[in-house]
């Protein structure tokens, strides 16, 4: 796929710059709006719920068909993510063209192009157009549903934010949803998206820069195993030894033995460090 060129249709889906700039500018106003421990609360949960629905639906479900899943839970797992984050539809097809790119001048958030750039500069364009990303994600098209928080990917925000806001007025709505939406969908992925391509942790020669790191897999709950990551995109699992502590994939190993997940893909080189592991 070609980056935008100039005359055609660009995505609707780069955040204004007024949003990203409120996201960090109301929390700094709690001091004087008074906070209380539900708000925290509700700001450690969120931030939870955010990780599961970035990491766990939108990358390894939604982008990587890393397993399967009825039509309703898919469902809830979109709807769960455009709540924080952000459309399956749009989700995956910009990450799988940051897989097709990585690390190029086609990348849509390499660090090589500067660290303002893969942090926030690429959140405030897209450079990809509606129609690549639509193209990069077909496979998701054809579920009307999942169309439809394309179109409308702000309802679902929208919604919980303005819940919020009437269950516990202005401290609950940026303590537990402008202030987690800041950290997880702002700056966690761009933890992953700079240091997970910076470091020299490479357990595989990929054709990218993508590098293991701990801080970040331990932080994000696996999402830091990236390098192994790059190197088996449709595994379940990105922590391949036992030292590399994958909770995402443990909560997905949960919901498969409540039936609500199944078929978790799994690269072969944690398959056979299993086995040999079991070996006795």
């Amino acid at each position: 796929m070609s980056v935008h060129q100039p005359g055609r249709r660009a995505s609707p889906k780069a955040l204004p710059a007024a949003s990203i700039l409120l996201a960090h500018l109301l929390p700094l106003t709690l001091p004087w709006s008074g906070v209380t421990g539900r708000d925290w609360l509700a700001c450690g949960l969120l931030c939870l719920v955010i990780i599961f629905a970035v990491g766990g639906g939108l990358h390894r479900y939604f982008a990587h068909r890393a397993f399967k899943t009825s039509r309703a839970f898919q469902l809830f797992l979109g709807i769960l993510a455009a709540c924080f984050f952000g459309d399956p539809v749009g989700f995956a097809g910009k990450h799988r063209l940051h897989h097709r790119h990585a690390d190029t001048d086609k990348d849509v958030h390499s660090p090589r192009q500067g660290v303002w750039y893969c942090w926030i500069g690429h959140l405030l364009e897209e450079r990809h157009t509606d129609e690549e990303l639509l193209a990069a994600a077909s496979d998701l098209t054809r579920y009307p549903e999942l169309v439809w928080l394309h179109r409308y990917y702000y309802v679902p925000g929208a919604l919980v934010a303005g819940g919020m806001f009437m269950l516990g007025g202005y401290s609950l709505l940026v303590t537990g949803y402008v202030l987690s939406w800041c950290l997880m969908a702002i700056h966690a992925p761009a933890l992953v998206n700079y240091f997970c391509h910076r470091g020299q942790n490479r357990r595989f020669e990929t054709p990218d820069d993508s590098t293991n790191n701990a801080v970040v897999g331990l932080l994000l709950f696996g999402e830091g195993w990236h390098n192994n990551h790059h190197r088996y995109p449709g595994s379940a699992r990105a922590g391949l030894e036992w030292y590399e502590v994958d909770l995402l994939y443990c909560m997905l190993k949960a919901l498969s033995w409540l039936g609500l997940v199944w078929d978790l893909r799994e690269a072969p080189r944690a398959r056979a460090l299993r086995l040999l592991r079991e070996t006795p």
